[in-house]
């Protein structure tokens, strides 16, 4: 966990790692598309990457209808930000990370034993108990928590802050559930569910803050909210979360899952993934202190900033930021890396490490791919893409989400590629040897929005912390590469990555140059405001990919290949 919150209500950085959609990765075959190993990873993949994208679909349109009611920046959507994000915060620390490192590799093992049902089952019945009794204390503790994320000028933020954790962290819980059961379905080949039952999510949500905006338009200021409107509000983001776990439980049946509640764990075997969980809880907390330094720094900018605080980002601006910049992570890596994680994590209990270099290797060149041209778009179109996502909105909290955006995009490559170095520690249980990295890229998160804070202007705050961010994630990479070299028999076929990196770096500068030169002209002669933003978006993005695309060719990238051929061969087996 970097200095982020990544909301597990949208599973965009589950365990796994993105891998070659197209070779059978560390040796291994299978029949065709339909049978097999390697047809059962593209099906899932497949299965998942539309589950996802209809649910970014529906997120984005939740964040559409959130920016009507309560805006982009200002106090109320400042506070519905640190509190909503409350138990999304405390699930990583408590529940996620720690659940994410053992449930997969343990769960994978159980059902290869004659009693996995009953592992399982006591790891549930555990899982359970823990939530529900951590649920209960922090949502007692809310002004303390709001407290420590929040540091704003106003006393009324405050209070509304608090009133609305109370209503948003028994999420966590929930979360929790969502977490443990949709891990038992992909460890049970049943990747779906857990990817579609976020739309549930969103579409109670889009429809309890459609439904306050119908009965009383945008408040924004914290001393306008009372207790029914206060309700309402947290009170559907909250039953969204309870849809999304609930909606799990039809499909264990399906999957085969016949689940009691065993209590005890003595015996069970779950000694070891105690202590990768306490590594991997330590890993956590250290990014967590990462993250209220952000927090702190956001929502102290807005305060003392020269002219109008709306223009300022805080921390509602950072999750709108935050939300574009995960879009292409969520769409293509998280949609392999969940599908291959069970692989992955079979080659390393195996021993198979050229199997566990292959998938490594493979996913950071198809991933970069990918990745590249997503960064260079986002900072080509940040302003036309934040104009879609806040149509309702001035100019000016555009232009401060916009700044933020740019900020984080530029790393997006990196934050693939270390994502898919955490997969490989996960994968040989090691949370451990994770710990180092996430130090040094905790302090540079820390430092960097320090610095930010004391040297920029409070408008650049943020943007301040996203660029830290974004260097932080070049270190993780580099640092657990060095690590990974030992572990994989002393290379992990670097020269070739890099050599990828390098020319699709070439294709996306080209592509940045390109579409920048388009957007300035048809700046200069289209329409302006949302009609002008989505012909920008439209024709920029086509004109970038094109340009991409064929500078790939000219470089003789040769995983473009990988990355198109299962599109190409579809489309000419329809002919």
């Amino acid at each position: 966990m970097s200095a982020t919150s990544v909301p597990p209500g949208d599973p965009q950085d589950v365990p796994g790692g993105p891998g070659d959609p197209v070779e059978p990765l560390g040796g291994e075959s299978g029949a065709d598309d339909r049978t097999g190993p390697r047809g059962g990873v593209r099906r899932g993949a497949a299965l998942m990457a539309s589950g996802t994208a209809v649910s970014r679909l529906l997120g984005f349109l939740r964040l559409m209808v959130l920016g009507v009611a309560i805006g982009a920046t200002g106090q109320a959507a400042d506070a519905f930000s640190v509190a909503n994000k409350l138990p999304n915060v405390l699930f990583m620390l408590l529940a996620g990370g720690v659940l994410n490192a053992v449930l997969v590799p343990q769960v994978v093992r159980a059902y290869k034993r004659h009693a996995g049902q009953e592992y399982v089952d006591r790891l549930l019945t555990f899982g359970f108990a823990l939530l529900a009794g951590a649920s209960v204390l922090l949502t007692l503790a809310a002004p303390v928590l709001v407290r420590v994320l929040a540091d704003p000028d106003s006393d009324a933020q405050i209070a509304l802050t608090t009133a609305f954790a109370y209503w948003c962290i028994p999420q966590l819980f929930f979360y929790g559930a969502y977490a443990l059961l949709g891990q038992v379905l992909n460890a049970r080949g049943s990747f779906g569910p857990y990817m579609w039952a976020p739309v549930v999510n969103n579409i109670v949500s889009i429809a309890g803050f459609g439904l306050f905006y119908v009965l009383w338009g945008q408040v924004d200021v914290a001393e306008e909210w009372g207790a029914g409107q206060i309700a309402l509000f947290g009170g559907s983001a909250t039953l969204g979360v309870v849809c999304q776990a609930i909606v799990l439980v039809p499909f264990l049946r399906r999957a085969g899952v016949r689940y009691r509640w065993r209590w005890g764990v003595r015996g069970s075997g779950l000694g070891r993934a105690g202590n990768v969980a306490t590594w991997t809880f330590v890993g956590l907390a250290i990014g967590l202190l990462g993250y209220v330094v952000v927090s702190r720094v956001a929502s102290a900018a807005p305060g003392g900033a020269a002219g109008p605080a709306t223009d300022v980002a805080g921390n509602a601006a950072y999750d709108y930021a935050f939300a574009l910049f995960m879009l292409p992570h969520s769409l293509v890596t998280v949609s392999l890396a969940t599908a291959l994680f069970t692989r992955l994590s079979a080659q390393a209990h195996d021993g198979d490490v050229a199997g566990v270099r292959g998938s490594l290797s493979s996913g950071l060149r198809v991933v970069g791919l990918f990745t590249l041209l997503a960064g260079a778009g986002l900072v080509v179109l940040a302003e036309p893409v934040v104009r879609l996502l806040l149509f309702s909105q001035p100019q000016g909290p555009v232009d401060a989400v916009a700044g933020v955006v740019i900020a984080m995009a530029v790393g997006l490559p990196a934050f693939g590629a270390w994502s898919m170095c955490q997969r490989v520690y996960y994968a040989y249980e090691d949370a451990k040897g994770m710990v180092p990295v996430q130090i040094a890229m905790a302090a540079v998160v820390v430092a960097g929005t320090l610095l930010a804070q004391a040297l920029l202007p409070h408008r650049a705050w943020v943007a301040g912390a996203g660029l830290s961010m974004s260097v932080s994630y070049v270190l993780g990479t580099v640092l657990a590469m060095r690590a990974l070299r030992g572990r994989l028999g002393g290379r992990i076929d670097g020269a070739h990555v890099l050599r990828t990196h390098a020319r699709a770096g070439l294709a996306a500068l080209a592509a940045a140059g390109v579409g920048y030169v388009t957007l300035l002209a048809l700046r200069s002669y289209g329409p302006g405001d949302l009609a002008g933003a989505v012909l920008q978006c439209a024709v920029v993005g086509v004109v970038m990919s094109l340009t991409y695309l064929g500078a790939l060719r000219l470089l003789h990238v040769r995983e473009l290949d990988q990355l198109l051929g299962p599109v190409l061969r579809r489309l000419r087996a329809r002919r």
